[in-house]
């Protein structure tokens, strides 16, 4: 769980990222790191493991504050960042009862399903299965609202700025800003913090 001292001040938090080769996983992941960084905390980030080309499964880890292991293991994730909704029920098993998850719902589907070789769960009972199992789960379709914001690329900031919102990083939206100035050249940081603010409202209490 999300570690405090005795006094209330945080101590650390460990976030599992999973999702699709082509969304963006990656830039989210060392998003977090630097806003971590700029925010004062330490920050370790896994590699990234899966096929990063689009279709395959990519995950990545990252551990904010005063824990030593760097890897996000078995039953050790407090936040679940889930770029698809089939590899949120994938990446259970990385949770555990007081994990918190922002889950992007608009599916990729399989090539095996695709090709009719199986079925995709239905996405209400993914869902159903994710709050019962997790502490607080936000949904949102992060491609519709990256799609208003301007380009359905940016849905990877939709995610993130809903992550922010949830408030288990104590990092201010202002150092999020920041980091997203320093992440986009001028002609994308509109649409990336456009993208990022509107899933951060989705994600506000």
């Amino acid at each position: 769980m999300v570690k405090t001292h005795e006094s209330g001040r945080f101590e650390g938090v460990r976030l599992f990222f999973t999702g699709v080769g082509g969304q963006g996983t990656l830039l989210a992941t060392r998003l977090v790191g630097e806003a971590a960084l700029a925010a004062g905390f330490h920050a370790s980030m896994s590699e990234i493991h899966g096929m990063a080309q689009r279709g395959g499964v990519v995950e990545s880890s990252v551990v904010v504050g005063n824990i030593q292991a760097p890897i996000v293991g078995e039953a050790q994730a407090d936040v679940l960042v889930a770029f698809e909704p089939l590899e949120a029920l994938r990446a259970l098993n990385r949770c555990h009862a007081q994990t918190q998850a922002v889950v992007n719902l608009a599916p990729i589907v399989p090539f095996t399903v695709a090709a009719g070789q199986g079925s995709y769960p239905d996405i209400a009972h993914t869902v159903a299965v994710l709050q019962e199992k997790l502490a607080k789960v936000v949904t949102l379709d992060a491609e519709a609202l990256a799609r208003r914001a301007g380009s359905v690329k940016a849905a990877n900031m939709v995610v993130m700025g809903a992550v922010a919102a949830i408030e288990v990083l104590p990092i201010a939206k202002e150092t999020w800003d920041a980091c997203l100035q320093r992440f986009f050249p001028p002609k994308l940081y509109d649409l990336n913090q456009k993208a990022f603010n509107m899933g951060y409202e989705k994600g506000r209490p």
